[in-house]
């Protein structure tokens, strides 16, 4: 699933594509939007809160889109075949006279008030990635990761409701960065330590941002994630694979058993 860093190159690769000019063309292809008219509207702006997209509209309106597991946006010339989007994975369209952003296979559509976006996104934590972050953001994120007990890192970290935006790569690189065993109770981790993990998050996030935008990329090279049999950069140890939460909801942890076995991980304070 695409996570916090993707979803802001996403919106602002959007945004620059459709801020400032009238729709030309606007297709919802959803059964609760289908009927909604955006034709003449303009963008005001597309923003990303954490996995969740919101394109905003002159007229007060807000498209919030959702990727899943699959879904992404894509944005073609205006004329060209691809920007004709006829493919039955295609769940929106929305073109200017120059620019046609196509959304594949979204997974969550809902077109509302941009007065009630808190609402619809009020279950979320903090935004990892937002312009608050190093400031309330970070302290209402370690807040919420306090009260979480004795479940694993690896699993709060994935939930949305505590912080937002991480997803299983940057979770994996995070607690690999700290040398941290990713199913560490949460509880045992005073404050200082809880921030210095959503600090490395944020700083290991920002990065693959920077380099999408001067890159063109979507990601940087995974230390751990993916990496499955191949060699700790620090250590040399074969990279390992276990599991974050119970089925049906369980996703894949990769970690060094040497880098973060149990006994180092104090090494986060």
């Amino acid at each position: 699933m695409p996570e916090g860093d993707v979803l802001r190159l996403t919106a602002e690769r959007l945004e620059q594509a459709l801020r400032g000019a009238p729709l030309v063309r606007a297709e919802l292809r959803w059964p609760s939007a289908a009927g909604a008219d955006l034709t003449g509207r303009t963008v005001v702006s597309c923003v990303a809160y954490g996995k969740h997209l919101l394109t905003r509209f002159d007229d007060g309106r807000t498209l919030h889109t959702h990727l899943r597991m699959d879904g992404s946006w894509r944005v073609e010339r205006t004329g060209d075949r691809a920007a004709a989007a006829h493919r039955p994975e295609v769940r929106a369209v929305l073109a200017t006279a120059r620019w046609t952003a196509v959304g594949w296979r979204l997974g969550m559509l809902d077109l509302g008030r941009t007065h009630d976006e808190a609402h619809l996104l009020g279950h979320l934590g903090p935004d990892v990635l937002g312009d608050d972050f190093p400031g309330d953001g970070i302290d209402e994120g370690v807040r919420r990761l306090g009260e979480q007990g004795h479940r694993p890192l690896c699993d709060v970290l994935l939930d949305q409701r505590v912080v937002a935006g991480l997803g299983t790569i940057w979770m994996a690189e995070t607690l690999h960065a700290l040398a941290v065993h990713p199913w560490t109770p949460t509880g045992t981790l005073d404050d200082a330590a809880l921030r210095r993990l959503l600090s490395t998050a944020r700083r290991l996030m920002g990065r693959s941002v920077d380099v999408g935008r001067a890159r063109g990329l979507q990601h940087v090279p995974r230390a751990v994630h993916g990496q499955l049999g191949r060699p700790c950069r620090r250590c040399r140890t074969p990279i390992a694979v276990g599991q974050a939460n119970e089925p049906p909801y369980e996703r894949p942890v990769f970690w060094c058993p040497t880098c973060q076995a149990t006994h180092r991980t104090d090494s986060v304070g």
